[in-house]
Parts: C-alpha cells; sequence; structure tokens
C-alpha cells in the first residue's frame, strides 16, 4: 500500500503544530503590532508560480520561515485594537478539528455531527444570554453578516406583514421602507443596509446622548413622523464607549408602531451572561432579532458571528433555498444564513462554552469588564490624559489635549510594541481606543501597557 499520502499529511499536520506552538509561546514579549507592511510580505511570498510542487511539510516551513515579521500578537494579552478577541485553548483545539473533519456544515441530514454541535451551541448560547429558547441561530462569517442576516430577515418579514412578496415580486414597486438607526450605530448597520438596497438617503437617524445611547423620546418622534413598514436597530455595546441603548424603553416604542426590532450586539450581547453585567441588557430579550460575534467576547478563532431571529419561521421564509438535488429536513443551518457551502464554524463555539461553563462564561465577561476599569484608572493617572467615557462595559476611550499629539501617541503606541490600541473619533475629535476583549489578559498585561503609554507621554 502506498502510504505517501497519508504521511504527507501527518507530516505537514506535525509541521503546522510545532509552529503553532513556536508562536504562540513568543506573544508574551514579542511586539503586538506587525513588523513589516504588506509590501514587504509581498515581496516575501511573491514571485511566479513555481512549476514543480513540493511537500506538505515543507509548504508549512516556507511559510513559516516568512510569515512572522507580519503577524499580529492578537492572540495574547496586550491586544486592545478594533474589538477582536483572543482565542480560547479549547476553541482553538477544536477549530483545528474542524478543518480536519471538512465537513460541509450546511445540511443537517448530509452532517449531523457539526450541525448537533452548532445547534446544542446556540441553544446554549440562547439561554445563557436569556434570548428566547425558540429562536433560530445562524452561524456566520462574523459581525456585519449577522446583521446583514438579520436585516435581510426583517425586510423580508416587514414587507409580508404589508401584503408585500418580496420573494415573488421583488423591490420595485414595494412599499417604502423605513429603516430607523441611532446617530451612533456601527458602520455594519449602514453596510448592511446598502447591500439590502436601502440607500443613505432612506435612513431615518436617531439622534443619540453623550456616550451614544439612542434618545427614547427622538424615537417616538421619529417613528410618529410616517408609517409603513419599519425596521428599527438598536445597540448593545456602542464600540467606542461601549454604552447600551435603553431597550426597556426603546423596544415598546418601536413594536407600538409596528417595527421590527434588530438590535447590534457584536461584543455588548454577552454581557447578559454576568448578573453584574446584565442590567446593561435590560430589556434586550424583547427585540425580533439579535447579532453577535463570537470571536469578540467569547473568544473563538476566526470566523464565527450569530444572526438570532426570534422567529424561524421569518428565517426560513428569507433564505429556504432551491434546488432538488438538497436534501432537506425540518430545519437546516441553509434555511437560517445566505450560505450553502460553509465549514462548521459554530464547534469552536460549543468548544468555548463546553470549557468555560455557564460560571466561567460569567468570570470572563467580569473579568474583561475589571480590566477595562482597571486600564481607564491607570490611564488616567497620566498628567495630560483624559478618559472621554462612562466605563460600564469593556470600552476605554481616551484622549490628550491636542488632536496631533493625540495621533502621534497612537502611532507612537503601535511603534513601540508592548500593546496595541486604535484610534477612534469621537464627536469631531481624535481619540484613542482600548477594547477589553481577551480571555488572556492580565493586571500584568494593564500595567505593562499603562506604564508604557506614560513613559511616552512623559517623554
Amino acid at each position: 500500500m502506498d502510504h505517501s499520502v497519508d504521511d504527507d499529511r501527518i507530516r505537514g499536520l506535525d509541521a503546522a503544530h510545532r509552529a503553532a506552538l513556536e508562536f504562540l509561546g513568543t506573544l508574551e514579549e514579542r511586539p503586538v503590532w506587525p513588523r513589516a507592511t504588506l509590501a514587504d510580505m509581498l515581496d516575501a511570498f511573491g514571485g511566479p508560480l513555481p512549476a514543480e510542487g513540493m511537500d506538505a511539510e515543507d509548504v508549512i516551513d516556507e511559510i513559516v520561515s516568512r510569515a512572522d515579521p507580519g503577524l499580529v500578537a492578537i492572540p495574547g494579552g496586550r491586544f486592545f485594537g478594533f474589538v477582536i478577541g483572543g482565542t480560547h485553548p479549547a476553541a482553538l483545539a477544536a477549530d483545528w478539528l474542524v478543518s480536519a473533519w471538512d465537513q460541509n456544515s450546511g445540511s443537517a441530514l448530509l452532517t449531523p455531527t457539526t450541525v448537533a454541535l452548532e445547534r446544542i451551541a446556540g441553544r446554549w448560547m440562547l439561554d445563557v444570554l436569556g434570548l428566547p429558547e425558540s429562536a433560530s441561530v445562524g452561524f456566520v462569517t462574523g459581525g456585519q453578516m449577522a446583521n446583514f442576516t438579520c436585516l435581510a430577515t426583517a425586510r423580508n418579514a416587514v414587507l409580508a406583514r404589508a401584503d408585500w412578496d418580496l420573494s415573488e415580486k421583488g423591490l420595485r414597486g414595494s412599499p417604502p421602507l423605513r429603516f430607523v438607526v441611532g446617530a451612533d450605530r456601527h458602520g455594519s448597520i449602514d453596510r448592511a443596509a446598502r447591500f439590502l438596497g436601502i440607500g443613505r438617503s432612506e435612513i431615518t437617524v436617531v439622534e443619540s446622548d453623550g456616550q451614544g445611547r439612542m434618545r427614547p423620546e427622538e424615537l417616538s418622534r421619529a417613528l410618529a413622523d410616517g408609517a409603513g413598514p419599519t425596521v428599527v436597530c438598536l445597540q448593545a455595546g456602542e464600540v467606542h464607549t461601549g454604552a447600551f441603548d435603553d431597550f426597556a424603553s426603546l423596544v415598546p416604542i418601536a413594536h407600538e408602531h409596528g417595527a421590527w426590532v434588530h438590535i447590534d450586539g457584536a461584543f455588548g450581547l454577552w454581557a447578559a451572561a454576568s448578573e453584574s453585567l446584565r442590567p446593561l441588557t435590560a430589556g434586550m430579550s424583547g427585540a425580533d432579532s439579535w447579532a453577535t460575534d463570537a470571536h469578540k467576547t467569547l473568544n473563538v478563532p476566526y470566523d464565527c458571528g450569530m444572526a438570532i431571529v426570534r422567529d424561524p419561521a421569518d428565517s426560513i421564509a428569507a433564505f429556504r433555498t432551491g434546488g432538488d438535488y438538497l436534501i432537506y429536513t425540518s430545519l437546516d443551518p441553509w434555511d437560517v444564513t445566505p450560505e450553502l457551502s460553509r465549514r462548521a464554524r459554530g464547534v469552536p463555539a460549543w468548544a468555548a462554552m463546553r470549557s468555560l461553563g455557564r460560571d466561567g462564561i460569567a468570570r470572563l465577561l467580569d473579568g474583561l469588564h475589571e480590566n477595562a476599569v482597571a486600564m481607564a484608572e491607570g490611564l488616567a493617572s497620566i498628567d495630560g490624559i483624559r478618559i472621554l467615557n462612562d466605563v460600564d462595559y469593556t470600552q476605554v476611550m481616551f484622549r490628550l489635549e491636542q488632536d496631533d499629539a493625540t495621533r502621534a501617541l497612537g502611532d507612537a503606541v503601535l511603534a513601540e510594541g508592548t500593546a496595541a490600541l486604535t484610534g477612534a473619533e469621537w464627536r469631531g475629535r481624535a481619540a484613542l481606543r482600548c477594547s477589553m476583549s481577551s480571555w488572556a489578559t492580565t493586571r500584568d498585561d494593564i500595567d505593562r501597557t499603562v506604564g508604557a503609554i506614560r513613559t511616552l507621554v512623559s517623554g
């Protein structure tokens, strides 16, 4: 028997395993931000495709020998840029299995193991977050696609309530759709709207307060000024301040006007898992759909978003596909998302939740908040730095007195290498933002980061 194929696979996996452990072993001391540009890495990996191939082990060795300068220490404890979590050990290991199993997880009949793991992961998440247990959970690539999936479902549903069959008649001639958002919504909401054929001039923007929360009285005013199919987008975790909309007030107002309520909770939805943070989400369960992003707060590998819809029938109406060669059960993954073929991205979510347990998920959330508070206190002790937000959740936003100095400090932090944080703009002024998203962040990581920033500001 020819074992060359199996041997090549084993050697390749062994090489990847060694390289992965070596990379993870450098996280404590390596510069967090990459030390190479895209142009550098194009040069490193580019050139004509060679005529001759090579064994899997040699391919991995070649990648590893050139990749390091362009890698970011995202899995470490001092990456505070954007809103990107680390990777929980169980989730990382499960993700390796997902690739090895290579299951096309659109059909429950075709790949029952991975679909079952995803379905249970969804049920656990609904339970932990206090959302309706009968809701559908579709696993997509991230927060952007979770928002798109939920809003596509919403558009279909509110038009159906107005006796317009979108799948039959299309958008041309349909009743006008009112799309209502907060002034400080995330950009993925507008982008999802664009994907759905909703232009900027068709969006109704509702005023928000100083922390980015939609004002209930302004929503009432906006909804009273018009009628017809309506979708209202609320937010759990403003990306700069971490603020949560007042769902207990806003959801009933929207429903009084017959609106579908969607909540963008890319990183904030998980606050409901913590007893101390749960008040931030009061009234959240009354919405019609929710979007979240597990590679943020839950700390699973890329990619893993969740599109959650209260009534699975609405998801099926928007997404169930055709094709007489496909095999259907009562509810398949391809019934609730735009994808047919895809990897089993929900398996790492199952692994992370099973490893942490209900109490561990709560401790993870509490730890992220405690780290944010510690970071804010440390930064506030540095002369010239002002904290700009109420640190109620996981975000810390700060600035120096001058915009140019603030931006220069952000550049200096990335160049110095101890930590990574990213720039922002708040109320027309430059700001810097630390997002506490990683299970791996320790108090020592906070202290080292504050110390580095203190040196940069004083120097």
